[in-house]
């Protein structure tokens, strides 16, 4: 019997509902507190918590360094790709803004666009700072040798 046994059943557990609450913490943020950055480090934490759980290899295995690097731009690139869409979608004569969310959506009157706007930026936030934090954790973790289990 390992002596793990009980640390992998309990995070196989809760790794789920760590995801899941940072996603519902990635969504409610247009209503409430919270929004792209407390969730990306809520999910990186799942990750992380998988890593330490589990071991490095197979956290690697679960979410590859090469999806950890796409992340990370396509994360920068929706954000700006929103703001630049905001500009070139604004009117003849209007002024022109940065992330001007309202641009977004032709019906200006019930701010529609607003909604779609926060909802991609943050959805870049989260994909930043969660592979970010990811690859400062695989950075940091892959210097320390694993150590054998029975020098737990």
């Amino acid at each position: 019997m390992s002596p793990h046994l009980i640390l992998r059943v309990v995070s196989k557990l809760l790794i789920p509902i760590i995801v899941v609450f940072g996603f519902y913490v990635q969504f409610h943020g247009d209503f409430g507190p919270g929004g792209g950055f407390q969730a990306g480090v809520i999910v990186a934490v799942g990750v992380i918590l998988y890593a330490l759980i589990f071991g490095m290899e197979e956290a690697r295995r679960a979410v590859p360094p090469a999806a950890v690097r796409y992340l990370m731009a396509a994360g920068v690139l929706l954000f700006a790709g929103v703001g630049v869409a905001t500009l070139l979608m604004n009117g003849a004569g209007e002024p022109v803004n940065f992330l001007d969310y309202d641009a977004l959506h032709p019906d200006q009157s019930h701010h529609t666009g607003q909604h779609y706007g926060i909802l991609l930026i943050e959805l870049g936030v989260l994909f930043t700072v969660s592979s970010v934090m990811l690859a400062i954790f695989y950075a940091f973790a892959g210097r320390i040798p694993d150590l054998p289990d029975e020098d737990w």
